[in-house]
């Protein structure tokens, strides 16, 4: 199937008013036990909530109902430091599911948490020693021995926190990666990378320390870092000067000193005051096999072989009609938006979003790309998306728009792809669409 073919049927859409989507994690991949009428989850965050969809399991349906809601963060307050600490959820990473009940992380600025997801339709009733509501019962009035019974009851999701990780970062953590041994993870903040046991909540592990003597010196930060989806002492991450670094844990316990660098050469043609911000990695994607990966600065898609570091092997564009705006878009801020990117499931598509509700696919084997809109007008169910075209001149077709009405306030920055199937998710400010492919 190629990217010409993505326009959709049939079309998702949540909207929740007031509250933004922060983050959405591929969570599609998530099965549900078979005594349930789903087949996938979706979990996005608004704000501090995190919110469930399930997928029904009827042929031919796009249907995805609320599955569970529940907070995770609460605001704090810093007193040594005099700082707010927002609820605002950053990034969610999900663990590989290993009995009946989900488990998945969640991060705000400082403090990540360990959640468990699971399902109750049963009761036990028939207590000796207690009554219903839990309130201990007399002993005196015992005068008989019953035998405790189950029950079904209403289906219950609850979420119920099982481990607190804080008081580990001194900056806001932008990165979450679980291991692929599924007992360790890391975390990243603009200076530093921290690994973590599951198990242990009050220690964890400086692995990257990029922080100078003098901060008068510091030249780059962190934007973004990730495991190896298959080899356990292999992550990277991606810096604000726009290389990305390839670390093993076995050659030493601070992996300061990097394994391979990942770095485009820059055009002396296209060098202006602007470089430095649009070269900047907003994030970076290992493949599903583990071979490559995809890095997003502000201007497009990079494919790299971690065979190569000398240069990408694919460059996409995706919004190369930019570059000549550039000086408004630093005026308001939009220069500094942080675009993430992701694979299909077969490593053979590539998406990442854009302005205007607009997002970009890549087919890697035919070189051919399509621009998709997110909005309220495709809301309805079996409704297809047709793409769209951006026009730089002065004369445009009546299906094309123009670059100087595309609204920046409306951007895609979060996308998600099923593994296995052409089902993909996209958060659209404050809205939610999830598309599949035609049936």
């Amino acid at each position: 199937m190629s990217p010409s073919r993505l326009p959709t049927d049939p079309p998702g859409y949540f909207g929740r008013q007031q509250q933004r989507i922060y983050d959405f994690h591929e969570t599609l991949n998530q099965w549900c036990s078979d005594s349930t009428p789903y087949l996938h989850t979706c979990l996005f965050l608004c704000r501090y909530h995190c919110f469930f969809f399930l997928k029904n399991c009827q042929p031919r349906r796009g249907e995805f109902n609320v599955y569970s809601t529940f907070q995770s963060h609460e605001p704090e307050f810093d007193y040594l430091k005099s700082l707010e600490i927002e609820e605002k959820i950053n990034k969610i990473r999900w663990l590989r599911r290993k009995n009946q009940s989900h488990f998945l992380l969640s991060t705000n600025d400082k403090t990540i948490k360990l959640w468990k997801v699971s399902e109750r339709d049963k009761r036990v009733e028939g207590y000796n020693t207690r009554e219903e509501n839990g309130q201990m019962r007399d002993p005196a009035f015992i005068t008989a021995l019953r035998v405790p019974v189950i029950k079904p009851m209403e289906l219950m999701v609850e979420a119920s926190p099982r481990r607190i990780f804080a008081n580990a970062h001194t900056y806001h953590i932008n990165s979450i990666s679980v291991n692929s041994d599924q007992e360790t993870y890391l975390s990243a903040d603009d200076l530093r990378i921290n690994l973590w046991h599951l198990e242990i909540t009050d220690q964890s592990f400086n692995i990257v320390d990029i922080k100078p003597a003098n901060m008068e010196e510091l030249t780059e930060v962190i934007t973004a870092a990730e495991f190896h989806p298959l080899e356990c002492n292999l992550f990277v991450y991606s810096s604000s000067k726009g290389t990305i670094r390839l670390c093993d844990m076995r050659q030493a316990a601070l992996c300061d000193r990097h394994s391979k660098i990942f770095e485009e050469p820059e055009d002396p043609t296209n060098r202006s005051f602007f470089s430095e911000i649009i070269s900047s990695i907003s994030d970076v994607k290992l493949s599903n096999s583990g071979r490559y990966m995809i890095s997003r600065d502000y201007l497009s898609v990079k494919v790299w072989d971690l065979h190569m570091e000398s240069r990408p092997i694919e460059s996409y564009s995706v919004h190369e009609y930019l570059r000549s705006k550039l000086c408004s878009l630093y005026e308001n801020d939009c220069i500094f938006d942080k675009f993430e990117c992701c694979w299909a499931g077969n490593d053979q598509y590539i998406m990442t979003g854009s302005y205007n509700n607009f997002f970009r696919m890549f087919d890697r084997n035919t070189k051919r790309d399509v621009t998709l809109e997110a909005s309220r007008d495709i809301a309805k169910p079996k409704t297809l998306l047709k793409p769209r075209k951006v026009c730089t001149g002065g004369k445009r077709k009546k299906d094309e728009i123009s670059v100087d009405c595309l609204d920046f306030t409306k951007k895609i920055l979060h996308t998600a792809w099923h593994p296995t199937e052409n089902i993909i998710a996209v958060a659209a400010t404050n809205n939610l669409f999830i598309f599949q492919d035609r049936l």
